[in-house]
């Protein structure tokens, strides 16, 4: 009897002391958790109980070099609904079928899904968004948004370039740049209960959006404007299939203007511009809104023509082969090797100087300067003056030069080469290039991008762009501007000719491959003043119809642009 009462107490003991070590045990977990784990369960107990939505941040402006605004935004919203907050489903479909004109089908699939918050429709207008409001329905949620918007809509359309559904850069500068202009988005939280309702009486929490900085471009909105009136105009008289237009600072490689008409619509981009219409809704709609997209400017190489002829003539005077003085005789064609060449001119242009030679562009005469040069010295000037390397401008998809090899550059390959044929450049490769040798020999690097600002247009970030000094002798770039202005005042390019103006420059004519094709590019290279260029302008048009000469249609269109840039630009007569 004893021994049970003893057996008893020994188990009752054993048994309170376990209570109390599990109850110990019990409270230390309790204790860590409250202390040192509490901070996370807050966060998990929040996060079930928190829905968050979107507050888009305003992307930044995008603005030419005089503070015009060439890219804003347009205050918007985004519908959606929340499945469980919804108490008159019928009542909601109605009113979106009517506010938002989406087919019943549509609205009904997205208002009975279940989801913590399902997007009706994005990029609506700000009336119809407050109408939707104004009903008052629970779980219909109107959110403030921003759509892009483009002030001028088509003007410089391939440099902006567009945002997507979620404002996005996609291409231009608004991808470039997206990391500036972007901004980061706000958040508004609200409490739900255990079914995902919301609680009434709990007011919602906001983080606010931060805007977007700005972006100041070089560009100038008014010198965009006379040089796309330009191009539109060569467009339609010549029934072209494109212009292109660069206006730049050929000192340091600041873009005033960038022309690839037909332009596309940024306030649409998805939108095929007349010319493509046809392939709306087909299996080809993409591939003709990639082309509708792509900057000619930048994206295509081209065979350059006698404007290569400025290049091969700074060659050979950097190279000490020729001098102004030395003569030359055209009779309308040069043999090189079993190839017979010959110039534009077929009657020949008989004697002439090498001042002549450029003032006629003859192509004998370019000819026997090339081969002077000899081809491991005219692809080491490749190299000295840039040409095999991407300019770098702040565009995305520039295109490399294609060149032949140095090993596979013969006789005939460098005839060729020399005015102009059987390589291809893209046109802000010639622009740059023409640019660093009459600029006294520094290579700049083309470029849209100035700086990034603020709202309250403090400078935040200034872009700076690397240059090359010495790609050729101050000598040879005064010689160069010289030779140039005699080509417009006196030779070829005289339809560029402004009276009172001093204006260099260099015509081109070149036939697209194949040749059998006879389509033809026809264009012009500028600059002024002659003696301290301060703009040069290029342009190109792509299969003319009728005369296709660029001294004839090309150099008529870089003297109106110029007609209205010079006294623009305050540069004296």
């Amino acid at each position: 009897m004893e021994w049970n009462k003893t057996y008893h107490r020994r188990k009752i003991c054993i048994i309170f002391f376990s209570v109390v070590l599990m109850s110990m045990v019990l409270c230390g977990r309790l204790v860590y958790l409250m202390l040192f784990e509490g901070k996370y369960y807050e966060t998990q107990a929040k996060d079930l109980q928190q829905r968050e939505r979107k507050i888009k941040a305003a992307r930044g402006k995008i603005l030419d070099r005089n503070g015009v605004v060439l890219a804003d935004n347009k205050s918007v919203c985004t519908i959606s609904v929340i499945h469980n907050q919804i108490k008159e489903p019928e009542a909601v479909i109605a009113m979106l079928v009517k506010e938002l004109g989406i087919p019943e089908e549509k609205i009904r699939r997205r208002v009975e899904k279940y989801s913590s918050l399902e997007k009706i429709k994005s990029n609506v207008d700000k009336e119809t968004g407050n109408r939707i409001l104004a009903y008052g329905y629970a779980g219909v949620k109107v959110d403030e948004d921003y759509k892009r918007n483009y002030p001028y809509d088509t003007l410089a359309s391939k440099v902006l370039g567009f945002t997507g559904g979620d404002n996005q850069g996609i291409i231009g500068l608004e991808s470039v740049y997206d990391k500036y202009l972007e901004g980061t988005d706000g958040l508004i939280l609200t409490t739900t209960d255990a079914r995902g309702v919301e609680v009434d009486n709990i007011g919602e929490e906001r983080k606010e959006p931060v805007a977007g900085n700005n972006l100041r471009t070089s560009l100038d909105a008014n010198i965009q404007m006379f040089a796309m009136q330009a191009a539109n105009k060569a467009y339609i008289q010549k029934e072209a299939d494109s212009v292109s237009i660069i206006v730049m600072n050929p000192s340091d490689g600041a873009v005033m203007a960038m022309v690839d008409y037909p332009e596309f619509h940024l306030n649409e981009p998805f939108q095929l511009i007349e010319e493509y219409k046809e392939y709306e809704g087909t299996k080809k709609e993409q591939e003709y809104c990639n082309r509708m997209w792509r900057n000619q400017c930048i994206n295509d190489t081209y065979e350059p023509g006698s404007t290569f002829k400025v290049i091969t003539a700074a060659a050979a005077l950097e190279e000490g082969v020729v001098s102004l003085e030395d003569r030359f005789h055209c009779p309308g064609y040069i043999v090189v090797e079993d190839r017979r060449i010959r110039c534009h001119k077929t009657t020949g242009h008989g004697a002439e100087s090498f001042v002549e030679g450029i003032e006629n562009s003859c192509n004998p005469v370019f000819i026997n300067v090339g081969l002077r040069i000899g081809a491991d010295h005219f692809y080491d000037y490749f190299e000295q003056f840039g040409l095999l390397h991407k300019t770098g401008i702040d565009l995305p998809g520039e295109a490399s030069t294609i060149m032949h090899k140095r090993e596979k550059i013969g006789l005939v390959e460098l005839a060729t080469i020399s005015f102009g044929q059987s390589f291809q450049i893209t046109p802000i490769q010639l622009a740059t290039t023409v640019s660093s040798i009459i600029n006294g020999g520094n290579r700049v690097t083309p470029h849209v991008g100035m700086q990034v600002e603020n709202g309250d247009k403090k400078v935040i970030k200034t872009f700076d762009f690397p240059a090359q000094e010495g790609i050729c002798r101050e000598e040879t770039s005064e010689k160069m501007r010289f030779l140039l202005e005699k080509v417009v005042s006196e030779g070829g390019g005289n339809k560029a000719y402004i009276e009172g103006y001093e204006i260099g420059g260099k015509t081109a004519t070149s036939q697209t491959l194949p040749r059998s094709a006879h389509k033809y590019i026809s264009s012009f290279l500028g600059f002024a003043p002659a003696d301290d260029p301060k703009v040069l302008v290029l342009v190109i048009i792509r299969n003319p119809s009728g005369i296709y000469y660029g001294g004839t249609i090309a150099a008529p269109v870089a003297k109106e642009i110029f007609e209205n840039i010079l006294p623009y630009l305050e540069l004296e007569q």
